[in-house]
């Protein structure tokens, strides 16, 4: 888990409700984890929220917490109360809806095994987990949270980045009931602009996982075939447009050309600094062929392209950069 926390302030009390009664005078909040993404996510969440309603946050760092908290009170004072948790048992405890964004599975398993302690009070919470992890480990916890008679669990992964997450324009993969729809609508609405509905609990998880499969390797066929082109003497430019009007156009040709000068706000522009961590592509990746070998799914080029990320990951160049750096790991000309 990436990190922040301080002491509490007074807390105030209200009448609780289930996810289907109608709304009231005040809803409590836990966010539990501010990394890159959830320091932005916990700050547009706190923003949109009426003044009657509360935050309590959490991370292991807690001078980002600190931060976080001092910039949450200075730009928006007229947002919920914004309070810290000394562990997230305690962000969770009379939380309403809890926000977990969270690196790992098993941050995710560690984090619920805190929160679901004997003595914490039952309540008809929503847990809802914007982590990009396993299905298998998602539905485990999910389980763990229903057998505890504590709420509920869905799963929310994100697409958009930190840029996204920022700008509060995230799309949300949902995996829940359709029972419990509107109301994450509501609250997802918050941290971003657009929320798909996948399925039961898990199924966010899943497109997520196959989304980011695709990217994966169109990503190294797009440095690839810019590659080869520019060996062959076409101007990066030139071809370019001509695979985003052919039927070779993906996103990594079209918005993050992984070469410089072809697409001006690529990330190939700035040295790769910045976009989608190849660190995290990998990740995704590596999830996505733990997934598909759980449901008897072939894939031809998952371990392959695995093998390419986690090789371009060691190499100084490449490392901490945007995923599309492969096209530097191929030798392209830069």
């Amino acid at each position: 888990m990436r990190s922040h926390a301080v002491a509490w302030s007074m807390l105030r009390t209200t009448p609780r409700r289930g996810f289907s009664s109608t709304a009231r005078r005040l809803d409590t909040y836990g966010f539990i984890g501010l990394g890159q993404m959830g320091y932005q996510m916990a700050k547009n969440l706190q923003a949109k929220l009426p003044s009657t309603d509360s935050i309590r946050i959490y991370d292991i760092n807690k001078a980002a917490a600190e931060k976080l908290v001092g910039e949450m009170r200075a730009s928006s004072p007229g947002g919920a109360v914004v309070e810290i948790a000394d562990s997230v048992n305690q962000a969770a405890r009379d939380a309403d809806t809890v926000i977990t964004v969270l690196p790992e599975p098993s941050h995710v398993k560690g984090v619920f095994s805190e929160i679901l302690t004997p003595d914490l009070p039952k309540r008809e919470r929503i847990f809802i987990d914007c982590s990009t992890i396993d299905p298998s480990s998602s539905r485990e916890v999910a389980k763990t949270v229903s057998d505890a008679k504590q709420g509920q669990f869905v799963d929310a992964p994100m697409s958009g980045g930190v840029v996204g997450a920022t700008a509060g324009t995230l799309t949300f993969m949902l995996g829940a009931p359709d029972v419990a729809v509107t109301k994450l609508e509501a609250i997802l609405l918050r941290m971003g602009k657009r929320v798909l509905h996948c399925g039961p609990q898990g199924t966010g998880l899943s497109a997520k996982l196959a989304n980011n499969y695709l990217l994966a390797i169109n990503n190294i066929a797009t440095a690839e075939a810019m590659n080869l082109g520019i060996k062959w003497g076409l101007d990066p430019k030139t071809l370019a447009n001509i695979i985003n009007v052919s039927t070779g156009k993906c996103w990594p040709s079209e918005v993050n050309n992984p070469v410089a000068g072809v697409v001006e706000t690529a990330p190939a522009n700035r040295d790769y600094s910045g976009g989608f961590g190849i660190s995290l592509m990998k990740k995704d990746l590596k999830l996505a062929i733990q997934a598909a070998s759980e449901a008897g799914a072939n894939l031809e080029l998952g371990d392959r392209a695995k093998e390419v990320y986690e090789t371009a990951e060691k190499v100084e160049s490449c490392k901490g950069r945007d995923f599309s750096v492969i096209y530097r790991f191929l030798g392209g000309k830069e």
